[in-house]
């Protein structure tokens, strides 16, 4: 099945592929050329992984709570 690939589509997953890949998201931003983070943040869907990531640097820090 041929895939149609939208300018929107090309924007999206190179958003994701940035952020995966460790790119900062005020970089992503400026790149796709948003004024604001919150758009970035939406339009990219930051990727589970890197929430799971953040929330597992908690331990490593030795924090009680």
């Amino acid at each position: 099945v041929p895939k149609h690939i939208t300018v929107h589509s090309a924007r999206h997953t190179n958003a994701v592929l940035l952020l995966e890949n460790g790119a900062d998201i005020y970089t992503v931003s400026k790149r796709l050329g948003h004024r604001e983070i919150r758009t970035t943040a939406i339009y990219a869907k930051i990727v589970d992984s890197k929430m799971k990531e953040a929330a597992e640097i908690i331990p490593e820090l030795n924090i009680e709570l």
